[in-house]
């Protein structure tokens, strides 16, 4: 039997623009595996909800690998194990994947794969999906190296006839892949208003945001009430690979070249929502590079001076009122219950999340973390601990962000329509007192239906006194560790190079006049 290309999905479902398949397809007959992994998704930061996204999507992959001849071969247990399995059956001729930057878990995993390729004599080919560089020598480069990446041809499998693609493999590995899909039990914490899986969906929330969603970008992603439809939506399905970052960077850039060359009045203004979404893209890859270079800052803060900040006063009470959305301070519970609801929440609300967690409550960052990572549904473990640690103020570079919840509120949600949707026993509370109903007389909870502590929890921590106390504290630490040899590691290691940034943007804008981006369209990506 001729040896077979063993294609490996992890989090890149697709076959859009996926260069270990096309490479592998070249090589010859391609058998391609995914592994559900019950260590990662039993682990404290994984969810149903998102594991059913994940089966919605490889469902589609499964529809799309056959157009071309191949099917996905879906096998429940631990990688290795799967492997060894496989490999007792078939010939290997190689293993092909694209890196991964996960959790500590999926790292120590790959550490094993490794080690079984080497003592079965199977080369794994690895491949760059996103901006980021294993064993980055330096970040001054860094910029330089995403935008090559980001212009190199998306790929495609070969043109080559379909039988020759698809690897004759042993009866006994061609289980129905739906039925094991349907076999695998999602019910629990999934999510009643979530995104669903797979390309087609992503196509569509894509093309809803380029064709007109795009207009109101910049000034809809703060508040909570717009967010949902101004933001891309994009995140969910770039976490799980169903999109091509490189592909939706390149559609951008065609996009804005479009937008350059339109005389008509609104073309300005969507081409300036356009490079708004553009930067965020490079900032995706920015986080991710953090983790993919010191992985352990999942489990200890980037910056080792802030050992010890909140370990000691972690309150359960807080945190179990935090987590089930009763802190008492309205647009906090609100967002809570809201993301439970979707698996979703946009950017500057959960920067308040974590804030009021880590300041007014003063909780310890990981627990939060985790927590979290459960209800994301676009959970990225490369940008979601460096984000965590930045907004519970605990990398020593970045500037100390502390919300305020009721300032939040009046400016994101001036008349009340979110929390009063997602907290129904305010409905009746005033636009006065609604963000700070504790501070309503007896009277008027009587005539609103609603009693503070008993309808409604009161808040566990004084808003206003817990965040001068968090500040004081805060800027003493911080006094302490300022100026250090580890302050100074981390900036060499983990901080963005903005003068490099914009030396590289010009020269991109330079490289678009003389060389376009391909002919790519909305109906393509």
């Amino acid at each position: 039997m001729t040896a077979l290309q063993l294609v490996w999905f992890k989090r890149d479902l697709r076959v859009h623009d996926h260069e270990p398949l096309a490479r592998a397809a070249s090589e010859g007959p391609v058998h391609c595996l995914y592994v559900i992994e019950p260590s990662l998704w039993q682990a404290p930061d994984s969810s149903s909800a998102q594991l059913a996204f994940v089966l919605e999507s490889l469902r589609e992959l499964d529809r799309d690998l056959r157009r071309h001849g191949l099917w996905l071969d879906v096998q429940i247990g631990e990688a290795v194990e799967v492997l060894a399995a496989l490999r007792a059956r078939v010939a290997i001729a190689a293993l092909w994947s694209h890196q991964e930057t996960g959790n500590a878990l999926s790292f120590a995993r790959d550490r094993a794969v490794a080690a079984f390729c080497r003592e079965h004599g199977i080369v794994w080919q690895e491949f760059r999906q996103h901006g980021v560089v294993r064993c980055l020598p330096s970040r001054d480069d860094w910029s330089a190296r995403w935008l090559a990446l980001m212009q190199q041809s998306v790929w495609r499998l070969p043109a080559q006839p379909q039988s020759a693609l698809a690897a004759e493999v042993s009866p006994l590995l061609t289980q129905p892949t739906v039925a094991i899909l349907r076999n695998v039990s999602t019910a629990g914490d999934d999510k009643p208003a979530r995104q669903r899986g797979g390309r087609r969906a992503a196509e569509n929330v894509l093309t809803s945001f380029w064709r007109s969603r795009l207009l109101r970008y910049r000034s809809g992603l703060s508040s909570p009430l717009t967010a949902a439809s101004s933001c891309s939506r994009l995140s969910s399905y770039l976490a799980h690979g169903v999109l091509s970052l490189r592909a939706v960077v390149q559609g951008t850039w065609a996009l804005q070249a479009e937008l350059a060359a339109d005389p008509r009045p609104g073309a300005a203004h969507a081409l300036r929502q356009l490079q708004a979404f553009e930067e965020r893209l490079h900032w995706h890859c920015h986080f991710i590079q953090k983790l993919e270079s010191e992985w352990q800052i999942e489990q200890r803060p980037v910056h080792q001076g802030f050992i010890g900040l909140r370990e000691a006063a972690f309150d359960p009470h807080r945190f179990a009122c935090w987590q089930r959305g009763e802190t008492g301070l309205p647009l906090v519970d609100a967002c809570m219950r809201y993301l439970a609801h979707t698996g979703w929440l946009n950017f500057r609300m959960r920067a308040m999340l974590v804030s009021v967690a880590s300041y007014q409550l003063w909780l310890h960052w990981p627990p939060l973390a985790q927590h979290l990572a459960r209800e994301f549904l676009d959970y990225e473990p490369g940008i979601h601990y460096p984000q965590i640690q930045m907004q519970s103020g605990v990398t020593g570079i970045n500037v100390i962000r502390l919300y305020d919840p009721i300032k939040q509120a009046r400016d994101q949600d001036p008349q009340g329509q979110f929390v009063r949707r997602w907290l129904p026993a305010l409905r009746r509370v005033p636009d006065s007192f609604l963000f700070e109903p504790w501070r309503m007389p007896v009277s008027l909870q009587q005539r609103c239906g609603v009693r503070i502590g008993s309808d409604f929890p009161a808040p566990v921590v004084d808003p206003g006194q817990s965040l001068i106390a968090a500040r004081e504290r805060m800027y003493a630490w911080r006094q302490q560790v300022n100026g250090s040899a580890e302050s100074a590691r981390v900036l060499e290691q983990h901080g963005s190079r903005w003068r490099q940034r914009r030396d590289v943007d010009s020269r991109r804008k330079r490289d678009e006049q003389e060389t376009p981006h391909g002919q790519l369209s909305l109906q393509g990506l």
